[in-house]
């Protein structure tokens, strides 16, 4: 492999172990995978991969070239991350990733300021549920919700996440009182909040991402545990908060970039931007404005 783009082609598939994968993670045809690594073993003689009916998987020479390819990547990464972090200039791509409904109530609304203040930086905005790599650079600021983010990612706790348990003004719970609640595809056992406070309850819905909850919860569904800032920011006189005592959460509200991105001039100007931004609705997020039913 005498180029960055056959290590790239390598790796995708390596990971994947899918033309149709690793196709996707390059935004090529996947005809054009398998001509990349077939040329790759002609040119050098070697077999890199077995083809087996799930696929392809790493030959022992293929295992140990991935090992490298690996370490090249990473170094390639590193000059990447340097090159970009002594770069001046307030113009050019600009990633931010953030949770999308983050995103289309928190942020969206405000970025016309942005925009207009400095016209030549483009910001693609990444908003969904995937982590984005900013190791790999798949994006240069990231606005997460967590508790504690990586070690190599630089910025500050802007607020505490709240959560309080919200339902619709026309929800009823079941007959004898029994509560119906919503919960997360990854909880396969009931949360403390349910366990402490309605032990007859039952589960009805588990949903992925936050949006569905809350149009779960609108719609009457059952009850849920929700962040405090979606349901607040949008103030639907259909939702309420139940007043009740929650255990607080270790998550918050993290702005972050990479450590080697500090002195990017378009990272610094927008990690001030959002800074500022998000500060602005830390009472939100805190759960300071809630409207009690």
């Amino acid at each position: 492999m005498h180029n960055w783009d056959d290590i790239r082609f390598f790796l995708a598939l390596a990971r994947s172990g899918s033309l149709t994968s690793a196709a996707k993670l390059m935004s090529v045809n996947h005809s054009t995978i398998a001509r990349r690594i077939a040329a790759m073993e002609e040119r050098h003689g070697v077999r890199l991969f077995d083809r087996v009916p799930s696929g392809y998987e790493l030959t022992s020479v293929g295992s140990l070239i991935f090992e490298q390819a690996e370490l090249i990547e990473s170094r390639h990464r590193a000059l990447d991350r340097l090159m970009f972090g002594y770069d001046h200039r307030l113009s050019g791509p600009l990633l931010v990733t953030m949770p999308h409904d983050l995103a289309s109530f928190c942020v969206i609304p405000h970025l016309t300021e942005f925009a207009e203040t400095y016209p030549d930086v483009e910001l693609k905005l990444l908003a969904g549920t995937d982590l984005k790599k900013l190791n790999a650079r798949e994006a240069d600021i990231a606005i997460r919700l967590t508790a504690s983010p990586p070690e190599y990612l630089v910025g500050e706790r802007i607020a505490a996440l709240r959560h309080g348990v919200y339902q619709s003004t026309e929800y009823c719970s079941d007959e004898g009182g029994a509560e119906r609640v919503i919960l997360w595809n990854h909880e396969t056992e009931l949360p403390s909040w349910v366990l402490d406070h309605y032990p007859n309850a039952r589960v009805v819905l588990r949903v992925d991402e936050l949006t569905s909850m809350y149009s779960a919860v609108k719609s009457g569904i059952g009850i849920a545990r929700i962040p405090c800032y979606l349901p607040d920011l949008l103030r639907d006189p259909e939702i309420k908060r139940r007043n009740l005592e929650l255990k607080p959460s270790n998550w918050g509200v993290w702005l972050l970039s990479h450590v080697d991105l500090k002195t990017t001039a378009r990272v610094v100007v927008c990690k001030r931007f959002l800074r500022e931004l998000l500060i602005g609705q830390r009472d939100i997020f805190e759960g300071r404005r809630s409207h009690y039913g």
